[in-house]
């Protein structure tokens, strides 16, 4: 027997949960398969077999396991099963019963028979709770619908249900926990407001993204147009991409960037480095392995550890307005948010402009108000005159020597 026992993750890390079994108990595994998923702190990682074999589990699904325990083992000596093939036997189609219905949409997954009682009774399918598979309406559904009039349940529970509910806390949940307390608890956080006209950068986007995408292979988004920005206004506002530790600054001359992601286990932060020496398509290019490596719970340690400034986007959830809070130990968070269609006072003219509302929320113990403001101005001008993203100056100024 081999065991198999949980990896070292980090220095500061004792503890994992297993997340899931990707192989069953008592399976036949090749050596380096992927045979479970285990989450720390920080991120999800796979753990693979070290020999083939029939796996052994020795800890269940959402075990906290400490570092370095057995949680499985691997009796090398057992032969590898043989497959055979089984004939496969005919099935005769069986005809799906159908309803001459046709004022139901045929967007609409319905069984035959609820069709025909939607039609016939004109119910609004807005109004239908879906309880078959892949979100078909049955007949029960319908009928729930015509009983209760204006009344729905709460998820999967009945009417007036009082059914409460509890799930242990993640590792990832309990830590991001933890740091957004202690960020309010231990840093001067205030937040400052200001708006950007997305109109140029949405100009540039349709007029370019057919040809960006053939020449690199990603979408032109918005990301890469604030991540350049910041990278900018943070080489001009250094306090900006600095942290305290003890009683020092720690001034970086360099812009790593993490970028807040949201995954259904919880928000991540995984970051870009050296964004001021990349160019637009690369930054794209970040992004996007950054937020399918999260997706996908590949994200590791190194990815998510050593940025100075952060950028999150509420606005792909629809939010107008909000106040990040600061990802510690950095001194700085942008947030991003809905662009949104609004009337603005134009050289004495009223015009509709898109519009997106932009908070920086900073710890006050190192920047100043002069510098937050400062640099929140600064990225709106970058933003708002995408040319100054080339050299962080305008060009007739320059050539002027103004």
């Amino acid at each position: 027997m081999i065991d198999i026992k949980v990896p070292t993750v980090g220095e500061s890390i004792t503890e994992v949960t297993l997340l899931k079994w990707i192989k069953k108990d008592g399976t036949y595994v090749e050596r380096d398969e992927v045979i479970a998923e285990l989450e720390s702190e920080k991120a999800t990682f796979e753990v693979n077999a070290e020999q083939a074999g029939i796996l052994k589990h020795g800890a269940a699904e959402g075990d906290t396991i400490h570092i370095g325990n057995v949680m499985a083992q691997i009796d090398e000596t057992a032969p590898k099963p043989v497959v055979t093939e089984q004939p496969k036997e005919e099935t005769k189609a069986t005809p799906t019963p159908t309803a001459p219905v046709t004022s139901v949409s045929n967007d609409i997954k319905a069984t035959p028979v609820a069709s025909a009682i939607i039609a016939d009774k004109k119910v609004d399918v807005k109004a239908i709770e879906p309880s078959g598979f892949g979100g078909k309406i049955l007949k029960n559904d319908v009928l729930e619908a015509l009983s209760n009039p204006g009344k729905k349940s709460f998820g999967d529970n009945e009417l007036f249900s009082r059914n409460v509910r509890k799930e242990k806390m993640s590792n990832l949940r309990k830590t991001i926990s933890r740091r957004l307390v202690e960020a309010k608890n231990t840093t001067a956080m205030l937040t400052t407001f200001n708006e950007v006209d997305m109109g140029a950068i949405m100009d540039i986007r349709k007029q370019h993204k057919d040809k960006f995408k053939e020449a690199h292979g990603v979408n032109l988004g918005f990301m890469s147009f604030f991540a350049k920005a910041c990278a900018i206004a943070l080489s001009e506002w250094p306090a900006v991409n600095a942290f305290i530790d003890g009683d020092e600054l720690v001034y970086h001359d360099y812009a790593d960037i993490s970028i807040a992601v949201s995954t259904p286990r919880g928000l991540t932060v995984p970051v870009m480095r050296n964004v001021e020496s990349l160019s637009m398509a690369d930054i794209e290019k970040k992004v996007l392995e950054l937020a399918g490596k999260a997706r996908d719970s590949k994200l590791t340690t190194e990815d998510l550890t050593g940025g100075t400034f952060t950028i999150t986007n509420g606005g792909v959830f629809g939010s107008l307005m909000s106040t990040p809070i600061i990802n510690i130990p950095q001194s700085a968070i942008l947030g991003m948010h809905k662009i949104q269609e609004r009337p603005m006072a134009i050289n004495g003219k009223v015009e509709i402009r898109p519009m997106m509302y932009l908070a920086l929320s900073y710890d006050h113990r190192i920047i100043d108000g002069r510098e937050s403001v400062s640099f929140l101005v600064r990225v709106k001008e970058l933003l708002e005159n995408p040319s100054l993203l080339l050299i962080g100056k305008d060009p007739v100024k320059t050539l002027l020597e103004l």
